[in-house]
């Protein structure tokens, strides 16, 4: 099978033939039909994540269908089309797991970085840690849903009631977060590159009141900011926008230094917090409403072997909504 190789951090990823792989017990060969492309593939082709395995095929919001089952899986059958997310196994045994927050398993292994991922035309993966797509999206447009949706929502939620929602970053995330609290009665205050005139007016068309550089105030107190851009610079700007008892949700996995701040602006009871992973209960949540809103992405599509340019165009922002490899599988014998 074709795969995309990342082998050493800030070098380009390789187009390699590999082996398919086979499915151990419980779980799933996938052919692979999309992969979204999301800013945690950059951290760890940038080595601003530094623990992947070595080498590693990236990619963590794969869409595709099942080829083979291993021994003892249930609940999926050939043929299936299936999601699978950055939370690839956890022990089920530790005390975050058995209280509900297997997203801090401290024996946790994630798909495309410390497993093996979907720039490639096969992948395998645990069927517990894998969902059903509804079938109203395309596997390109489901893609995106794998994480830019699964961790937005968790921020969504960890944003709690919050009326006015300010959103600092407007890329894949943002742009299916702002439909969801939109459709939640929310008022949406979108902050952009400065200077990114069309990041304004996309998240103007996605239902946000006000959209401004992430250097500007908003026109209104908010009641909760969500950060999904990796800017540690945002930590401060956003406590200072927030009401008293007001949260910054810090949405990303990895983000530069914060730098240090006068105590007045979290004062008043103001929180920061951050997200981390997702649990299997996100997935079937967010899964579950994505049809009803219904949330819509916005994606642009690369073939797998241009898995670099979809890279280097999301790190310089040329990317309004996600990018996502599609994958055309050569004649293979699985």
């Amino acid at each position: 099978m074709r795969a995309m190789l990342f082998e050493k951090a800030r070098l380009p990823l390789r187009m390699a033939d590999l082996p398919i792989p086979q499915p151990g017990p419980g779980q799933l060969l996938i052919r692979v039909r999309a992969c979204a492309v999301c800013r945690t593939d950059l951290h760890v082709v940038d080595g601003e994540l530094t623990q992947p395995k070595l080498p590693l095929i990236p990619g963590h919001e794969i869409v595709g269908t099942v080829e083979q089952l291993g021994e003892g899986v249930e609940g999926f059958k050939i043929g299936d089309r299936v999601g699978v997310p950055w939370l690839g196994w956890t022990c089920g045994q530790c005390s975050y797991c058995r209280n509900g927050e297997e997203n801090l398993c401290d024996q946790a292994r994630f798909t495309g970085y410390t497993i093996d991922g979907g720039y490639a035309e096969y992948t395998v993966a645990d069927r517990h840690f894998c969902f059903s797509i509804p079938d109203s999206y395309s596997d390109a447009e489901a893609a995106p849903l794998l994480c830019a949706g699964l961790i937005g929502f968790r921020s969504l939620v960890k944003a709690g009631d919050a009326k006015r929602l300010g959103i600092y970053g407007f890329g894949a995330a943002a742009h299916i977060v702002a439909q969801i609290a939109k459709y939640q009665q929310r008022e949406i205050y979108a902050f952009t590159r400065p200077g990114d005139e069309e990041a304004k007016k996309f998240a103007m068309a996605l239902g946000a009141v006000w959209a401004g550089g992430s250097n500007e105030m908003s026109p209104v107190k908010l009641d909760a900011a969500i950060i999904f851009a990796p800017a540690g610079e945002l930590v401060p700007q956003a406590l200072k926008a927030v009401v008293k008892g007001g949260t910054v949700v810090c949405g990303g996995i990895h983000m530069s230094d914060i730098p240090s701040f006068p105590y007045s602006i979290l004062w008043e009871e103001r929180s920061v917090c951050s997200v981390a992973n997702l649990t299997r209960r996100d997935g079937e949540e967010f899964l579950a409403l994505a049809p009803k809103v219904p949330v819509r992405t916005e994606v642009q599509t690369f073939p797998l072997e241009e898995a670099n340019e979809a890279l280097a165009r999301l790190r310089s922002g040329g990317i309004q909504g996600a990018a996502v490899l599609v994958t055309e599988v050569t004649k293979t014998r699985v």
